[in-house]
């Protein structure tokens, strides 16, 4: 039994956004579902929680109204082993969300996300200094993150 789980607070979409999610993600799956009862706060019988897995971890979405909305001070960080794994999440992420800078990207459920290959921490890890330099500028200039570029950059 894991003792944090994130509770991600929606207006009326949980349980939408809980089936994109487990769509994306390899390992994943809807849990339990608890609908409000006739003692509310919302409709009855509508969803009130869903219990739902990303690659085996636990998450519970909360149809909690429209008083709190997602920021970008939260995100959930994806490592990516390619580009083609970038393209496959950021694609998804893309359509009806907000593209934002270096990787990061909002879904059309205003939650925000890293999309990141296992590349760039490689290469801005990189002893040499003007090569993980290169790397971070490179990074600064995209909105997507381009593995191809990031390495030519390494190269210089």
């Amino acid at each position: 039994m894991q003792k944090i789980i994130p509770f991600l607070w929606f207006d009326t979409e949980a349980e939408e956004a809980a089936q994109f999610y487990v769509s994306l993600f390899p390992n994943s799956k809807i849990g339990k579902i608890v609908r409000y009862s006739a003692a509310g706060p919302g409709p009855a019988g509508s969803v009130m929680t869903v219990q739902f897995e990303l690659d085996g971890r636990p998450y519970v979405g909360l149809n909690g109204g429209p008083m709190y909305k997602f920021t970008p001070a939260v995100s959930f960080q994806i490592d990516c082993k390619d580009q083609a794994e970038v393209d496959h999440y950021w694609n998804a992420f893309a359509a009806g969300g907000r593209e934002i800078q270096c990787g990061w990207i909002t879904d059309r459920f205003g939650l925000s996300w890293q999309v990141v290959p296992e590349a760039l921490p490689r290469l801005m890890g990189d002893p040499d200094p003007a090569k993980a330099q290169r790397v971070a500028q490179a990074m600064m200039k995209m909105v997507k993150l381009d593995v191809a570029k990031l390495e030519a950059a390494a190269a210089g």
